[in-house]
């Protein structure tokens, strides 16, 4: 496909994992649900194995592949060679897995390794998608739970004392550390992790169905997770992460960033996400996906985190994040306010809410709720909104 212009409607690509909900991403992108399938992840980006495409027709990947340099700029195409963000709108119905995201480097080892081990790119017991680490950023759309990082020492030892089936674990955090406290329970034999939870879970799960519980709990999410995910008398030992982790909550409008090898996951709410091109995800519980965790262990942080919440206040946010690959605003503007915007790479322009006309190249495009555009490098964008809107950009810092 020739570079004939500079501005493109861009289709993306839903996922349908299990945890998705079943109504805010179809309603979103203004689609029917009749088989009421879990609509998870709504993927805008050029990522080999689910690209999305230029007109409906043409892979946003192989486009990008064909005009690099008028595409991205000679800047970023020359430092990445592709598209290097990934774009997504998340609805979080049921708890993520607990997982970790590799480095740069471990990912290009590791994903050449299972290469030479024959292990198909799509196998699902495969860990390594791509060569990519995936650094990742998120804002809520909503109210917005999630586990992210390790407790200071001082909550850690709080929490443990405050649930006696778990307080034999202060003494191992003070004699190994975090790597020796998270190694033991998740290295733990089965039939103690079963005898360990078990009593724990028989008390808090009754509180839990008869909403006894509140989600700035982490008793509402071990009880939800058991009822999840805990089968035939086994129990998931990813519980144990609820009570170790930093319980998040987010409102509407604020942002996190999660570096490589921050253990985390995602709990409950719908979000915009925007990450290195990447499909990397190392699993530890709480899951349906493939498990696999001494790999791991291998890149987890082993470090108290304390969350840093982005709230920049302003009609135009800007969400920074010490990644190269990426940044994301958000644009909160009035029927009538124009704004005139010059991209600097390939850029993405996604509606969240309103109707807004798009000025670029000499052309105009009306775009809606759930819409998404593609501009080239260098492009000048104006958006004239014909309602309130809310609008999100990709770009790259």
């Amino acid at each position: 496909m020739a570079l004939e212009k500079r501005i493109f409607k861009l289709k993306g690509v839903v996922q349908h994992y299990s945890w998705g909900g079943y109504e805010f991403i179809p309603h979103l992108l203004g689609l029917e649900n009749s088989q009421h399938k879990p609509f998870a992840e709504y993927w805008m980006g050029a990522h080999q194995n689910h690209p999305a495409h230029i007109e409906g027709k043409v892979a946003l990947n192989n486009f990008i592949a064909q005009n690099g340099e008028e595409v991205l700029g000679t800047r970023v195409n020359k430092k990445f060679g592709s598209l290097p963000y990934l774009l997504k709108v998340l609805d979080v119905r049921q708890m993520l897995s607990i997982q970790v995201h590799p480095s740069k480097q471990a990912a290009e080892i590791s994903f050449e390794h299972e290469n030479q081990e024959n292990i198909p790119v799509h196998a699902p017991h495969r860990n390594y998608k791509d060569q990519n680490h995936k650094p990742e950023l998120m804002v809520a759309l909503s109210d917005f739970w999630l586990l992210h990082g390790f407790k200071s020492k001082e909550k850690l030892v709080n929490i443990l004392a405050a649930k006696k089936e778990l307080e034999f674990l202060k003494d191992v955090l003070v004699a190994r550390d975090y790597k020796g406290l998270y190694e033991e329970v998740m290295l733990m034999d089965q039939a103690m992790v079963n005898k360990i939870l078990s009593p724990l879970l028989d008390r808090i799960v009754p509180l839990y169905k008869e909403g006894s519980l509140t989600r700035d709990d982490e008793d509402f999410w071990a009880a939800r997770a058991a009822l999840e995910f805990c089968r035939n008398g086994r129990y998931d030992r990813g519980i144990f992460s609820i009570y170790l982790f930093n319980l998040v909550h987010l409102k509407k409008g604020e942002g996190i960033f999660q570096a490589a090898g921050l253990p985390h996951a995602y709990l409950e709410g719908q979000n915009v996400e925007i990450m290195a091109n990447s499909d990397n995800v190392l699993r530890a519980g709480l899951t349906d996906k493939h498990i696999d965790v001494p790999e791991l262990l291998k890149h987890v942080l082993f470090e108290t985190t304390i969350p840093n919440i982005l709230k920049p206040q302003s009609n135009h946010k800007v969400f920074t994040s010490p990644a190269e690959e990426f940044e994301l605003q958000e644009y909160s503007l009035p029927e009538g306010e124009a704004v005139r915007i010059k991209s600097t790479t390939g850029e993405m322009f996604f509606v969240m809410e309103g109707l807004l006309t798009l000025d670029a190249d000499g052309k105009s495009i009306q775009m809606e709720k759930g819409e998404c555009i593609f501009v080239t490098a260098g492009t000048e964008v104006v958006v004239k909104p014909s309602s309130a809107v809310n609008l999100f950009r990709a770009t790259v810092p």
